[in-house]
């Protein structure tokens, strides 16, 4: 692959990166640096209540809104392997955060928080809430009327399957968006 640069004239590369970053507009080059601002808060956020790698608060979170989900559920929202979803509720299991009952079809294992790991949600979402008004900061009612109706006209156009949908609501608070724009049936 190194050999192929070779061949490249540095000149039309360097135009051509050019023509990308300049057609790029102003909306969509900020919206592209709130998403990752936004998802470094929070992400440091959540490791800041809960010091755990990965997607362990995502499983918390998840695991509050949809009690009994099966491992390969919470597996397909949280887009992991078996193996590692199986070892990370272990994980939570032995912190004492997650418990695991019988499914009422006998064949999987329903998952479901304890007291403590309710209480660990609650810190979790609060954290999230703080970061989340924290970057609202000084827009007024109105605007923020209208940024969420363009918000959720931007996450129409996300979610390319069922499980997807779940996926970019892992650590949504639930009960705050009853005309949530997305909502999903997989769980």
């Amino acid at each position: 692959m190194r050999n192929a640069y070779k061949y490249v004239n540095h000149g039309i590369a360097t135009s051509m990166l050019y023509a990308y970053i300049s057609g790029m507009d102003r909306t969509t080059n900020l919206l592209g640096a709130l998403a990752l601002a936004i998802t470094d808060r929070i992400a440091s956020g959540m490791k800041s209540a809960f010091d755990r790698s990965g997607e362990s608060a995502a499983a918390i979170v998840v695991l509050g809104y949809a009690p009994g989900l099966s491992v390969e559920i919470l597996r397909q929202v949280l887009d992991r392997s078996h193996p590692g979803t199986v070892r990370m509720i272990d994980r939570l299991e032995e912190d004492g955060l997650v418990e695991r009952r019988e499914a009422e079809d006998g064949r999987a294992v329903a998952l479901h928080l304890t007291k403590k790991g309710g209480k660990l949600r609650q810190r979790l979402m609060g954290s999230r809430l703080d970061i989340l008004e924290e970057a609202l900061e000084g827009i007024a009612n109105e605007e923020r009327q209208v940024l969420g109706d363009l918000l959720a006209k931007v996450l129409t156009n996300l979610p390319e399957t069922e499980m997807a949908k779940h996926r970019i609501c892992r650590l949504c608070s639930v009960p705050t968006c009853s005309d949530c724009p997305i909502p999903g049936r997989a769980i």
